[in-house]
């Protein structure tokens, strides 16, 4: 056997967990998704071929309906929010703030907890009715009440949790800001441009390549939140389904209801939804990123 073909043997090797991984535990769940999305499959009896019945059935769907109205909501409100406090952050922590490395790593560590059970119950413990925010308030002469099983506050508390997770789009964007030449600050200074003018006409468009890679990666996350409205509702995305995210409705389908079928075509819809926002993102691009070349 030649040295090429004993190297290509070793690089296989070292491959097959990952391929193994790849084909077993990615491709082939999603191949199985894609057939059952077309079947009526209840976990027990075999999938029975309907066709594109679980798609139609989407249409008269008003509690689907429902769950995209509550997670768009999510998205648009959340995204933004999380982005302008990480940047607001990352802007002060350029200016060469004293400990830099260890407020980086606090501010750092919300993002590794924020999608935790552990979190969404302590957030539960705080927005409740005997929660810290009311013992907060309590004394400024603000009447509490139960944030979380209020429909008019409950995702807005879901809201405020995602800002909360800021830390991984403040680091971006805090290596971001490092590589903008000081050269361009000191000319705008020269010719006599204040801290506003100089963020809005150097910082901003030299870091809108930045902007667009946390926004599609962050409304990529938002998208896919499952976890703190599962604990936060008790799974039932109450109070009154202000909080039934697109995600959990499609485990309450699937996993509730033995539905499998229909969830495997809420998976591939919601699979569908991400793709157009991330494509539109970038066609958008082409008008407000700009890039050094």
């Amino acid at each position: 056997m030649s040295g090429q073909k004993k190297d290509n043997v070793a690089a296989y090797l070292f491959l097959s967990p990952w391929l193994v991984g790849l084909f077993v535990i990615t491709i082939g769940p999603m191949i199985a998704s894609l057939y059952l999305a077309f079947t009526d499959y209840n976990l027990i009896q075999a999938p029975q071929w309907t066709g594109l019945e679980n798609f139609t059935r989407m249409l008269s769907d008003q509690r689907l309906h429902n769950s995209l109205k509550v997670t768009f909501t999510y998205v648009f409100v959340s995204v933004p929010l999380q982005l302008a406090v990480a940047l607001l952050l990352a802007v002060v922590l350029d200016r060469g703030v004293r400990g830099m490395a260890f407020y980086r790593s606090v501010f750092y560590l919300p993002s590794l907890l924020g999608s935790s059970v552990a979190i969404a119950i302590l957030w539960k413990q705080v927005f409740g009715t005997d929660g810290l925010l009311n013992q907060v308030i309590a004394p400024l002469g603000f009447d509490g009440k139960g944030w979380i099983s209020d429909p008019s506050t409950a995702l807005g508390t879901l809201v405020v949790l995602n800002v909360w997770t800021f830390g991984a789009p403040m680091v971006i964007f805090l290596a971001g800001l490092r590589q903008i030449p000081a050269m361009y600050y000191e000319a705008a200074s020269v010719d006599g441009a204040g801290p506003l003018r100089r963020f809005a006409s150097i910082t901003l468009p030299l870091l809108t390549p930045i902007i667009f890679f946390n926004l599609v990666l962050q409304i990529i996350h938002a998208f896919q939140s499952f976890t703190q409205a599962f604990v936060v509702s008790g799974g039932t995305g109450g109070p009154s389904d202000s909080t039934m995210f697109y995600t959990l409705y499609l485990y309450d389908r699937g996993f509730g209801n033995f539905d499998m079928g229909y969830a495997s075509a809420m998976a591939w819809f919601l699979l569908v939804i991400i793709g157009v926002f991330t494509a539109a993102n970038f066609v958008a691009s082409k008008y407000w990123v700009f890039y050094d070349d």
